[in-house]
């Protein structure tokens, strides 16, 4: 792992569904969704804002998106991170996924994000573990301890 790259994943459940998340996160993510996110120069925002339009690729429109921008350090990774909550087509998160791939972004590992937010020191160990407990519970009762 390259903890300088700009990673990015689906970080809602692959399948059918209305809507899915998207997350870029790294010192590139806001250059690169720039790139086909022309309704607005997302450097120029605030953090913590939400933003409404099209993603572009070779003048094509891919979907119409909502971005929430969350700045460095003011995230779950301590690092710029861009979510784009997309139609919920696999087509549509692919190509999207691939999109930022091809301008600069890697695929993350199976939890970097959550690495990377114990590594920048937003979580400890207890609590990155319990990230882990949460997502992976099956009962209340491990929801609960989890919590």
């Amino acid at each position: 792992m390259n903890f300088k790259d700009t990673i990015v994943a689906q970080s809602t459940p692959s399948g059918s569904s209305a809507t899915s998340t998207i997350r870029l996160s790294g010192s590139e993510s806001i250059n690169i969704v720039n790139k086909i996110f022309p309704s607005k120069d997302l450097r120029d925002v605030k953090s913590h804002t939400i933003h409404f339009g099209n993603i572009i690729h070779d003048g094509n429109v891919i979907d119409e998106v909502v971005l929430n921008v969350f700045k460095e350090p003011n995230s779950y990774t301590k690092e710029n991170i861009i979510e784009i909550s997309c139609h919920g087509s696999q087509i549509i998160v692919k190509k999207i996924i691939m999109i930022t791939i091809e301008f600069g972004a890697r695929a993350a590992e199976r939890g970097e994000f959550t690495f990377r937010s114990f590594i920048n020191g937003n979580l400890d160990l207890s609590q990155a573990e319990a990230v882990s407990d949460l997502i992976s519970g099956k009962t209340e009762n491990a929801h609960r301890i989890a919590i």
